[in-house]
């Protein structure tokens, strides 16, 4: 199947009891039983649902998992699976990432003595000189948020098999439409479902795949234990989401690289990040690993006040946190999504008050160029 079609026959996507062809929305907290403890295959949603559990079986699907799961963000469900590691346990990170992760980590999961080392996971030599005896974990995030770097996703599986470290990957920016890191050596996926997955700015979702029948069984009981699960009607407009997933993607990265390429033409841009473009550092990486370069783009105009000139001038890109939608977005991720992460540690990164962060959408392309153009002017 390829992979346009298993966007809208992987997984379940019908009733068979009744023939729908979509799944519906069971809309219901309890089931009633035939005797005690003699259930249908569920007993309370909290546990189990019949909407939710269509939609983690088709990401399970997607992504060429063992087992998906369904949360009510995309930070629980990187909570939970934090949750599979103990106190004093050592994870290293991709520096890049997003602030409300980087924020998880430093303000939430120090509390309980989680250890953790941020690296420039772009370079294997960085992560491997990273690792301590109590590094249970590598934790990668490709592109990553906001200045798109690339890992190499088979060189992190070689170094997480050396060690033994189970290997995870935020795959929100990639999508399983362009990337499936389960196929290149991961052992557990994540997605913020709330951006590409859903597409529209309606939902809040988190999703988890992992690689085998152990994790799978752990995973579900601390999300059974801690209880984020996603609601049966939030799961099903990720299904309804996830059909035209291959057809936004593909519409989104055509108009990407022509706003790429006016980008890199532009003489107050400084700096641009997509790993789209032949000079990108990891393009040759990304474009081993993913059959495309996805719909998010950050360049620098070089100043605050430029940045501020540019927000109040632009009519098609909407001011907003999130991304992945099928209208266009623009934020200034040292003021927004990674206002979290301290002024000095995101000038050392490179976000910078003139860094500018578009997640760009099915709009017409010529549109979105001259509002940049005038906006820029």
């Amino acid at each position: 199947m390829r992979n346009r079609t298993k966007m809208v026959h992987g997984g379940i996507t019908s009733d068979e009891q009744t023939g729908a062809v979509s799944v519906p929305i069971y809309q219901v907290s309890t089931y009633k039983q035939d005797a005690a403890g003699k259930h249908r295959g569920y007993e309370y949603s909290r546990t189990g649902n019949p909407t939710r559990y269509a939609l983690e079986e088709t990401i399970a699907n997607l992504e060429n998992g063992v087992a998906g799961f369904a949360f009510g963000s995309g930070m629980a469900a990187i909570t939970t699976v934090m949750m599979l590691l103990d106190a004093e346990d050592h994870v290293v990170m991709t520096d890049d990432i997003y602030g409300g992760t980087y924020r998880l980590m430093t303000k939430v999961f120090n509390r309980f003595k989680l250890d953790h080392t941020y690296v420039d996971t772009s370079v294997p030599e960085k992560v491997e000189a990273a690792i301590t005896p109590k590094t249970r974990a590598l934790y990668i995030e490709t592109p990553t948020n906001p200045l798109l770097k690339i890992t190499d996703l088979q060189k992190m599986s070689e170094i997480a098999k050396k060690h033994d470290l189970l290997l995870i990957v935020d795959n929100t920016f990639a999508t399983p439409y362009w990337q499936q890191p389960i196929d290149l050596g991961a052992n557990i996926v994540l997605h913020s479902a709330t951006k590409y997955i859903g597409g529209h700015s309606d939902v809040v979702a988190g999703l988890v795949v992992v690689d085998s029948i152990e994790l799978a069984e752990k995973m579900h009981f601390i999300q059974n234990s801690v209880g984020a699960v996603l609601g049966p009607h939030d799961s099903w407009l990720l299904m309804r989401g996830i059909k035209t997933l291959g057809l936004r993607m593909e519409a989104i990265e055509e108009n990407t690289r022509s706003i790429a390429a006016f980008l890199q033409s532009h003489h107050k841009v400084s700096s641009i990040h997509y790993p789209g473009l032949t000079d990108h550092r990891g393009h040759d990486i990304a474009k081993q690993q993913s059959s495309g370069f996805g719909g998010m783009i950050s360049f620098d105009v070089g100043s605050g006040e430029l940045t501020d000139q540019v927000l109040q001038k632009v009519k098609y890109f909407t001011l907003a946190e999130s991304l992945g939608a099928v209208e266009s977005l623009i934020s200034v991720p040292a003021k927004m999504t990674h206002a979290s992460i301290p002024k000095e540690r995101r000038e050392e990164l490179g976000i910078t008050d003139g860094l500018i962060r578009l997640s760009v959408g099915i709009e017409d392309s010529e549109d979105l160029i001259e509002d940049l153009e005038q906006a820029l002017e």
